[in-house]
């Protein structure tokens, strides 16, 4: 794309519809005067006045609790450096953004036309009770140190400069993660930053925290190496003076182990890499453009660990990894501060879980075959839907930890899916499956394992503890595509075609002829069925080898159903198959009962599937209400479809008065609580 194309659509994307990224949308029913009256005048007077008698309770009746203030003065914006207020506030605008998608925060940005640092405190102090949470951005060094350190002092909600400590936060995770890989140690590992504004001392700071060790520390700037016998330093430079007779950044990078660049593009050439330590670590983080070209970095050393803050290379340090999920951890404690403690918890648990097995659709968004942990893969991609309900619990005990918490959490696997509800990656059902799998895990043959995407669900389900899968399929290509993603855990491969498998194809095969011998099936031919998976799974399933079978990935349905009701049995009060399809929405989970088989049935095959889904839907803990649906409403029709679920629901009603049950109506009036109740 063209850079007039790409600035035309950037332009496009900000003006419409509406100006802007981001609005306010009311929480609360508006549409009659009863909730005006509410909501404003008289309604309004009550929580106020419980408020003025404690105002702790201003989190009761207020949005201040999931509220974060975005501030800056617009002085040292991304790239663009000191572009003043009002050209920083599609920046903010975006930060607000992300904090919504990623970890359900409420922001108003706040652009501040004040460089001094006293005007600036002020400000910020003077507006601070609107808010949860203070986060500033984009504020020159050294006033950034200044502000931020007298607004944590002086204010008692968290405050973090986020280009301080975000990057320094994700770049501590991304660097002990590459240690690890290296083999080498973090205490004696020899580190070059190259950059001395806040966000450089602010990382640096945290490096020390994570283990490397001061003397081991040469820091650049645009001058070249910060040695002690510079003179008129900056307190913050100071802190990180050398006395190494070294005094150029080439100088420096010599049998160096890690370089961190927080500066400008290109500054760093080849001939530097190349003098670098076996297995250096470099993290070149200058934006757009890296202190060393990515592809030239990986064509100079082959044994280079390599993260940018591009998205386009792996390894991305994005700050997005860490003030959604800190700030939400923070504010869900009410903790009165982000402290080290905090912050270092975001740095393991980002690393952590790093190493953990990835979630097939964060494959699917990065366009990657298998994400796993080692040298292309340091740090969570962003898009990971784990980071929500796996970072901020450790920010929030930490908080707790340090005696900075207000409102401890007790219960943590609530907190949890309080998390994953906020972002939308999970839902209530899908856990209690999970958790009930993960109490009794059932044995799971996957019918065509040798699919990638099969495999690699299969992987999940045995990473995560939720069920103990077999492979079925060619034992070769399964192996090979076990390799692929890492997959190493010791499950059982089953090849039903092989040898070795023979004597168990006969006994399936044999079971199967005496119950179809008179339907046209001879034993050759039963036991010659047993050679095709689906046919040799179901068996597997009646004859009690497994518990349960996954199928359908690669064939249709039809091919794929009709094996599973020809060999299993059904319930002895079971004279009736059907299929249920569960749908999740925001209204809650909807279960569509029978979709795929029963092409006309009767209405009393209407009433045994309907209590059929019914038992289902207990087992996810929901007492059902059914509607049969139909196009007609309540009698509006007397054809014969709409008379047969007529009747159904009579039986129902006749035979088994605790099912609630409703019908014949259509499908949107079924969904249309307001309709249904007039």
């Amino acid at each position: 794309m063209s850079d007039s194309r790409k600035r035309r659509e950037a332009l496009l994307y900000h003006a419409k519809p509406k100006p802007g990224k981001i609005e306010v949308v009311p929480t609360k029913k508006y549409a009659t005067q009863h909730d005006l009256s509410l909501a404003y005048s008289p309604g309004v007077a009550e929580p106020c006045l419980e408020i003025e008698r404690d105002v702790n309770n201003v989190y009761k009746y207020t949005a201040k609790g999931n509220l974060v203030a975005v501030i800056t003065n617009g002085t040292a914006v991304l790239g663009l450096g000191d572009i003043g207020p009002e050209a920083s506030k599609p920046v903010m605008e975006g930060k607000g953004l992300l904090f919504k998608i990623f970890a359900d925060i409420d922001v108003f940005d706040i652009e501040v036309d004040a460089t001094d640092v006293d005007k600036f405190v002020a400000t910020v102090k003077a507006i601070a009770p609107t808010f949860g949470g203070i986060n500033l951005e984009d504020i020159k060094a050294p006033e950034a140190f200044e502000i931020e350190r007298r607004l944590k002092e002086e204010l008692n909600i968290p405050v973090m400069h986020d280009d301080q400590h975000g990057t320094a936060i994700i770049s501590t995770a991304a660097l002990k993660n590459a240690v690890e890989i290296t083999g080498k140690y973090i205490s004696k590992v020899q580190v070059v930053v190259n950059g001395a504004g806040a966000a450089a001392i602010s990382c640096t700071r945290l490096y020390l925290k994570l283990g490397v060790q001061r003397k081991n520390i040469v820091m650049c700037d645009s001058k070249g190496v910060i040695r002690k016998d510079r003179e008129k330093l900056t307190q913050e430079k100071e802190e990180f003076a050398t006395d190494k007779d070294v005094h150029t950044l080439s100088e420096a990078m010599l049998n160096a182990d890690v370089f961190i660049g927080l500066s400008k593009g290109d500054v760093v050439t080849p001939e530097m890499l190349l003098s670098m330590a076996k297995d250096p670590i470099v993290f070149a983080m200058a934006n757009p453009q890296p202190e060393i070209d990515y592809n030239l970095a990986i064509k100079t050393r082959d044994d280079i660990i390599m993260a940018t803050g591009r998205s386009d290379h792996p390894n991305q340090v994005n700050n997005v990894l860490g003030f959604p999920f800190i700030f939400r951890g923070a504010l869900d404690v009410r903790a009165t501060k982000i402290n080290e403690e905090m912050k270092m918890a975001a740095v393991y648990a980002l690393a952590d879980l790093a190493k953990k097995t990835v979630p097939e659709q964060v494959n699917i968004v990065y366009d990657e075959i298998s994400l796993s942990f080692g040298r292309e893969y340091i740090i969570p991609k962003p898009f990971d839907p784990r980071l929500i309900y796996e970072i901020p619990p450790a920010i929030a005990k930490a908080a707790m930890d340090s005696g900075v918490a207000l409102e401890p959490i007790t219960d943590w696997e609530a907190y949890q899916g309080e998390l994953m509800d906020r972002s939308g990656s999970g839902s209530k059902e899908v856990r209690l499956l999970h958790n009930r799998a993960k109490s009794n895990p059932k044995s799971i043959v996957f019918a065509e394992a040798d699919h990638l995407d099969v495999l690699k669900a299969a992987q999940r389900v045995h990473d995560e503890k939720i069920g103990k899968p077999i492979l079925l399929g060619r034992k070769e290509v399964i192996l090979e595509l076990k390799e692929e993603i890492g997959f190493t855990a010791d499950v059982p491969i089953i090849d039903p075609k092989t040898d070795e498998e023979k004597e168990r194809r006969d006994r399936f095969g044999t079971t199967y002829w005496k119950t179809r011998q008179r339907k046209g099936i001879t034993l050759l031919e039963a036991k010659k069925m047993m050679r095709e998976r689906n046919y040799f799974a179901a068996m597997m399933v009646n004859e009690g080898d497994v518990d349960t079978m996954i199928t359908g990935y690669s064939r249709p349905y039809p091919s794929v159903v009709k094996p599973i009701m020809e060999l299993i049995e059904k319930d002895k009060d079971v004279s009736r198959v059907a299929a249920t399809n569960l749908m999740l929405t925001k209204k809650g989970p909807i279960f569509l009962a029978d979709t795929t088989i029963n092409i006309n049935p009767t209405a009393k095959d209407l009433a045994k599937i309907s209590q059929m889904t019914y038992a289902l839907a207990k087992m996810f803990g929901m007492k059902p209400n059914i509607a049969m649906l139909s196009f007609s409403n309540f009698g509006s029709s007397n054809s014969e479809s709409a008379v047969k679920i007529r009747e159904a629901v009579a039986y129902i009603h006749r035979h088994f008065p605790h099912v609630v049950i409703d019908g014949e109506l259509q499908a949107y009036f079924a969904l249309n609580r307001e309709m249904l109740a007039k």
